[in-house]
């Protein structure tokens, strides 16, 4: 497949509505980004937990089933006694229990971070079938459309580019990485935006 080709082939699809995150799983498509918008009591949530200024993590493997909602004992517990701490938690189940329906997934890696810096500075492709991405506050992950990704010069230091797209706050983006079958070399291009603001983020991961 040469270059002109692929620009043309892959693509990125939004919507409104969570449904939308179900196109990934079509050929060509290697982002679909269900544009949210949080409520009030999750960006507070959010805002409050960055203002702690403690590098908060949580990292789990779970075992998960499509006929029940997942269970998340003592996620980010460190941010327990916050406002609007056990809506987090709904909505973090709420996307396990999505992401593993939309996958069929048996186990699902989760990371929760906040962050205060780039943690992938560098444009990449990830060498995993689907990761779904949500920044729940600060600036979202960027990523670049097919005829911007220059795929041959990732390596390169500082790679310069134009048209950098990126995911708003609330945002919820499923990637396709090279993993996924038949979609070797078009893994989504994307990288964590630069600067210092802080940001919570969430990654899922399906592990089997």
């Amino acid at each position: 497949m040469n270059a002109a080709t692929r620009a043309v082939d892959i693509f990125q699809v939004h919507g409104d509505s969570p449904q939308v995150l179900a196109e990934v799983l079509q050929d060509g498509v290697n982002l679909a980004v269900w544009r949210r918008r949080l409520p009030a009591q999750l960006e507070d949530f959010a805002e409050l937990a960055i203002s702690l200024g403690q590098p908060l993590a949580d990292q789990r493997v779970i075992d998960v089933d499509e006929q029940q909602m997942p269970v998340l004992p003592e996620l980010l517990r460190e941010a327990s006694d916050l406002l609007g701490y056990e809506a987090f938690v709904a909505d973090v189940t709420w996307l396990v229990a999505a992401y593993t329906c939309l996958v069929g997934a048996r186990r699902v890696g989760l990371r929760l971070r906040v962050l205060d810096g780039p943690m992938c500075p560098r444009f990449h492709v990830d060498n995993v079938p689907l990761r779904l991405l949500t920044t729940y506050a600060g600036p979202g992950s960027e990523w670049l459309q097919e005829q911007d990704s220059r795929r041959g010069e990732l390596h390169t230091a500082d790679l310069p580019v134009d048209n950098i797209k990126r995911l708003q706050p609330g945002e919820v983006g499923i990637l396709k990485g090279e993993k996924w079958q038949g979609n070797e070399g078009a893994g989504l291009v994307h990288r964590s935006p630069s600067g210092q603001q802080g940001r919570l983020l969430l990654s899922l991961d399906w592990l089997a």
